[in-house]
């Protein structure tokens, strides 16, 4: 066991080890809430900052942007320096910038803090589930991976509900102000109860990796998220989306080149790697891109107040949790892959029931497609995010998990771009308005509530064609969900139980362990 993960003296383990979950879980709720709350507010922020659409699209997307881009060399720092150590120093820059976003009410200016929360958050999430798997046992690992899950799946929707009763007492501002406090106890908590876990005896950080990583995800997820405003089709978009995958494609060269690589792209031959990685981001393509959706169609099309939009998704949490902490008995007895298919079978099941709404359904049917929504994403994420993490050893846990991070992210920075650019365009195309002076026909297709200001018959055509929208987004994330269920079976159809490690184990690409001594480490 490496000194720098010290016991706490006087302390049974099993309290401890419950206080680091409880700790680590709340700073993961903290920066994931984060990622979805201020789509509640932002009806609010519209009002007090005067911000255009774009700014407000990009007060959003700004914090994912940048989370995204460093999740790969913060988790390699955190290996590094500590993991401890970066929690400490994420949980800060986070809470320091939600702070000062609170005493701002110009746009850019939020821009640019919502951008320095990202590198908080960056910092804070890979060490969450890293510090975990590097402290706890191998026995009480699963179960501990179940909660991390469940609290990752949860609290965007905890996020959405918790602006939601802000916002019927307060203003925008209160939203940041919580995430100050949230920021606060985790970092108490983390200075009192986490241990630290460290492998400081590792090669030098690979920088021009981290810069080649940082640069391709920064130019392909700028471009994804632009693309519904701009266009599939605008240049600056198919430029910009080039540019990210030509870099992107020089990172894979590059890191198989290096000794100690970043990461090492051969990772992926690994069979339960690649299938968590591509399911998590499948799944978050689908939840984010889902909530984006759903949270326009609650409050524009159904009248909904943001807590009452923000309230209807709880099926969805509550069938979540139970069944994410289920999940490691159902792995244990049934083996990964039948649960893990079964997950995302249910998840394709709960976007085919929602894309059946229309303006006049009943709620009944949104909690019937929660449910299964729900159950699905809590059964599929356990599986997923074991299998990442089992396939690299404690010593490059953070890098590890700074992947499942990373493929979170850029899921659901895709979903929201890919399915809101699918609501948008049928939104636009299904919208029939003639006769109307031109500037009011485009102002009804630039958006559904500029269209409910113009009212009258115009707001009735345009509900018609957002739901239409919606049935074409929800019926593509249905599809990613079956895609997903259907390259897991085949992928896992042959492959063997993930590989565990022990403390002084490493992993080839294969699977195989061997001694430190006789093998170096195949990820830095």
């Amino acid at each position: 066991m490496p000194s720098t993960r010290a016991q706490t003296a006087g302390s049974p383990p099993a309290a401890r080890h419950n206080l680091i979950l409880v700790v680590t879980c709340l700073a993961l709720g903290t920066v994931v809430a984060a990622m979805a709350s201020l789509n509640v507010a932002l009806p609010d922020l519209a009002r007090e900052t005067h911000a255009s659409q774009t700014q407000l699209s990009w007060i959003i997307d700004s914090y994912s942007l940048v989370f995204a881009s460093l999740l790969l060399p913060a988790g390699a720092l955190g290996d590094r320096f500590g993991r401890r150590r970066a929690l400490l120093a994420g949980l800060s820059i986070f809470g320091a910038g939600s702070a000062a976003a609170s005493l701002t009410t110009d746009p850019s200016t939020l821009i640019a803090l919502r951008g320095v929360l990202g590198v908080g958050a960056a910092l804070v999430m890979p060490a969450t589930l890293s510090t975990i798997t590097s402290t706890f046992p191998r026995a009480q690992r699963a179960r501990a991976v179940s909660v991390w899950a469940a609290v990752a799946g949860a609290s965007a929707l905890v996020g959405l509900f918790a602006t939601g009763a802000l916002l019927e007492g307060w203003s925008w501002r209160s939203v940041f102000l919580l995430n100050v406090v949230l920021a606060l106890v985790a970092l108490i908590g983390t200075l009192l109860f986490v241990p630290e876990s460290a492998e400081p005896q590792q090669p030098r950080l690979d920088i021009g990796g981290a810069l080649l990583a940082v640069a391709g995800l920064v130019a392909l997820v700028y471009s994804v998220i632009e693309a519904p405003t701009r266009g599939w089709a605008d240049p600056v978009t198919l430029g910009g989306i080039g540019l990210g995958l030509v870099v992107l494609a020089g990172f894979v060269l590059f890191e198989l080149r290096r000794a100690n690589p970043l990461l090492d792209p051969r990772l992926f031959r690994n069979q339960h790697f690649a299938a968590g990685s591509l399911s998590i981001m499948l799944q978050f393509f689908v939840f984010f891109g889902f909530i984006f959706v759903m949270m326009q169609y609650l409050q524009l099309v159904r009248g909904d107040s943001a807590l009452m939009a923000a309230t209807s998704m709880l099926p969805m949490a509550v069938t979540m949790v139970p069944v994410s902490r289920a999940t490691p008995r159902l792995v244990a007895r049934f083996g990964f892959r039948g649960p893990w298919v079964a997950g995302l079978v249910g998840v394709a099941a709960g976007m085919g029931v929602l894309s059946l709404l229309d303006a006049s359904s009943p709620y009944w049917l949104i909690a019937t497609g929660l449910v299964p929504l729900g159950a699905g994403m809590g059964l599929a994420m356990t599986p997923a995010t074991t299998s990442i993490t089992d396939a690299l050893p404690r010593s490059l846990q953070n890098v590890g998990s700074a992947m499942n991070d990373l493929a979170r992210e850029l899921g659901g920075a895709l979903g929201i771009a890919v399915l809101g650019s699918l609501l948008s365009a049928t939104y636009r195309d299904h919208l029939s308005l003639p006769g109307l002076p031109g500037h009011v026909a485009d102002a009804a297709r630039s958006s559904l509530a500029a269209a409910h200001t113009i009212g009258g018959p115009v707001s009735d055509h345009a509900t018609t064609a957002f739901v239409d929208g919606m049935h074409v987004a929800l019926l593509g994330a249905a599809a990613a969900a079956v895609l997903a269920a259907v390259t897991v079976a085949l992928l896992l159809r042959s492959a063997p139980r993930p590989q565990q490690f022990d403390d002084d184990e490493v992993t080839d690409v294969t699977g195989s362990a061997d001694t430190e001594a006789q093998e170096q480490p195949a990820y830095r």
